[in-house]
């Protein structure tokens, strides 16, 4: 995972925010700017002044974070525990438009500044597993009793330094399922690749950058007491991506990416209690994400 982050990362800073002189093109009043790959740009229009939107699916992995749950009676962080997503089955679930935004969906809409830069308002919809059962080091304090009203924790009290631990679904389960939302703001820029010699099909390579808020719906049980909280702002985030955008005509396109991200999430709702149980956590991921979309 680390060298696809670091690649992605490499390809949005050599050519996200390079330097793009105009040149000349086909037509020349369309004053097309160069493209990494290619000086002179054979597109007889400009996106321009347009504004688009996709919908498509993801897949996401996570680096392993440390998780930390404090409150009354209690603080301790369950170091590098390890976590996966939870894509919906191949099912009738991603043609029902009463249920589209069920599996892990990604939703855009932006404007192109300039021909090949655009800015883009996105809700990214991920899923975030914590697996059970595993075994990770403990540090922290538990009392025989945690929360208000009283949580009997008798079974797992102690001081812990860096000792073994397992998590098991009697003592926790943890997942932002509906789930892990990134709502972002993001730049792209567009660098033409490749060209048909008849019609108007095209390939670009898209960079881009970004940053926004976390605001996860997160289910949690702890010694089998909590709830499927609601949607918070729990945290924030910022992301870089890189990707190929296929473009049908001067309308359809069709786009596959990867993006990397790095969350803070301080504020994360646990067992319903708000005000006297919480969580915290940085989560790294990486996502591959698959949209269809359209230009106006």
């Amino acid at each position: 995972m680390k060298n696809l982050v670091l690649l992605v990362v490499s390809l949005v800073a050599t050519t996200a925010f390079a330097q793009t002189p105009a040149t000349t093109t086909v037509d020349s009043t369309l004053n097309l700017p160069k493209s990494i790959f290619k000086n002179v740009n054979p597109r007889n229009y400009s996106n321009k002044g347009k504004f688009y939107f996709h919908w498509g699916y993801n897949f996401s992995s996570y680096a392993n974070s440390d998780l930390r749950l404090y409150g009354k009676g209690y603080d301790f962080t369950l170091k590098n525990v390890v976590a996966h997503d939870r894509p919906t089955p191949l099912s009738a679930t991603y043609i029902d438009i009463s249920r589209l935004s069920i599996p892990q969906f990604n939703f855009h809409f932006g404007y192109f500044i300039k021909d090949n830069y655009s800015i883009s308002l996105g809700w990214d919809h991920m899923k975030y597993v914590v697996d059970v059962s595993q075994t990770v080091k403990i540090t922290g304090n538990i009392a025989p009793s945690i929360s208000e009203p009283a949580i009997d924790a008798s079974a797992y009290s102690g001081r812990y330094y860096n000792a073994d631990f397992t998590i098991n679904p009697d003592f926790l389960t943890f997942e932002h399922t509906d789930g892990f939302n990134y709502a972002s703001i993001e730049v792209e820029r567009y660098d033409d690749a490749w060209h048909a010699k008849k019609g108007k099909m095209y390939l670009a390579m898209e960079t881009g950058l970004g940053a926004g808020l976390v605001v996860p719906r997160t289910d949690v049980r702890l010694l089998e007491v909590g709830q499927n909280n609601y949607w918070n702002v729990a945290g924030w985030g910022i992301s870089a991506k890189a990707g190929a955008k296929l473009f049908f005509n001067k309308h359809l396109f069709f786009q596959g990416s990867l993006k990397t991200g790095w969350t803070n999430l301080s504020n994360i709702r646990t067992t319903g209690r708000n005000a006297i149980d919480k969580a915290q956590q940085k989560i790294s991921y990486l996502e591959n994400y698959w949209v269809l979309g359209y230009i106006l």
